[in-house]
């Protein structure tokens, strides 16, 4: 049955829901196979230890990047129905938002998609940041915190179109994106090869990045195939953590789509991770300052993303595999964003004899 049959029996709905708890659940066992961990990677740059969780980053975002360039060539993609360049965009949203989620992530000791992978291996202090994570992101967006989120967006923006197109103002084209993101992927089998990877590394760092092609395929597929107006839409955390926090607190709840599905996806596919691993273990907080730090963090994260318009992996690798100039400037400013925070918080004189390695540890 191919996929416009499904589409004529289910439902455009259903399907994306059902294609959502798929690449979700499939994402979410390569991350935690790989330990993909954004916060990790800024960490290893910012201290000058260039290493194993950078490799896994730069191998995530090159495979994501190949991915959807070669999905675009072969005609499978159109990156400009996309909301991160068809529509405006915010320039100051994309640094003030990029630098607080990048703050909140070095606070919560992950950011929102590893919250998420944590919460699944038993991680309590990542399943309560998850849960602020998505309050906050929900009242940015149509709630309480909402009228600030418009007032700095406003500030500064962009046009949608070729404006938000980094490959069009270059002029490279897919074929020029593509060779970016070979680049990527040789830098990353350059810094995998000196730590010394093992076979989960490899697949767990590809698959994650194919996982974000993946999604931009697999709704754009949908969105040709079906009769109805489909949003072509790719992997992020941000506002389906608030969709989801709505579909279990209000009534009626939103409709199914592909967010219904991804959330649950991948905290399926990060506990079978964890369970063929043997990484569940139940963790709570050690003291009262560890809770403080954990729920700032997470408030900093939700509005952060709701600003930035996606978090870590939404606008800083989904965003940025189709070279949105916003995407672009939202990840430069949480790589800033962290190393800032780490700096202020966590790099104090009390804390000197703390090893490199502890402060990585997600």
């Amino acid at each position: 049955m191919n996929l416009t049959s499904l589409i004529e029996t289910f439902g455009d709905k259903a399907v994306l829901a059902a294609g959502g708890l798929v690449i979700g659940a499939l994402f979410g066992f390569f991350a935690q196979r790989s330990k993909f961990c954004l916060r990790s990677a800024t960490l290893e740059f910012w201290h000058r230890n260039l290493g194993e969780k950078v490799a896994v980053w730069l191998l995530t975002f090159g495979s994501a990047v190949v991915g959807v360039q070669l999905l675009i060539l072969t005609q499978n993609m159109d990156s400009g129905v996309a909301r991160q360049i068809s529509a405006t965009g915010s320039v100051s949203g994309a640094l003030v938002g990029g630098l607080m989620f990048g703050a909140g992530m070095i606070l919560t000791r992950g950011c929102a998609s590893r919250l998420l992978v944590l919460s699944a291996n038993g991680n309590l202090r990542a399943l309560l940041s998850g849960l602020i994570f998505a309050v906050t992101a929900q009242a940015a967006l149509s709630g309480a915190l909402s009228p600030m989120r418009e007032s700095i967006s406003g500030w500064w923006t962009v046009g949608g179109g070729p404006a938000r197109d980094l490959l069009a103002i270059t002029g490279a084209g897919p074929w020029g994106g593509l060779a970016f993101g070979m680049i990527w992927l040789v830098a990353a089998l350059y810094f995998s090869v000196r730590s010394g990877w093992g076979f989960w590394k490899w697949v767990g760092g590809i698959g994650t990045g194919l996982m974000v092609a993946a999604g931009w395929g697999f709704s754009y597929a949908v969105s040709k195939s079906s009769f109805d107006v489909v949003a072509v839409q790719g992997l992020t955390f941000s506002g389906p953590s608030a969709e989801w926090l709505m579909r279990v607190l209000s009534s009626p709840a939103p409709e199914l789509g592909f967010n219904a599905g991804l959330i649950p996806g991948v905290f399926l596919g990060s506990f079978l991770g964890a369970w063929i691993g043997k990484d569940f273990k139940l963790e709570g907080f050690s003291d009262g300052y560890g809770m403080r730090r954990y729920i700032a963090g997470a408030i900093m994260m939700g509005f952060g993303s709701m600003l930035a318009g996606g978090c870590a992996v939404g606008a800083g690798i989904t965003g940025g595999s189709i070279f949105a100039m916003t995407a672009w400037l939202s990840l430069a400013g949480m790589w800033l964003g962290a190393g800032i925070a780490d700096r202020l918080i966590d790099a104090q004189p009390s804390q000197a004899s703390s090893t490199s390695q502890g402060r990585l540890a997600p």
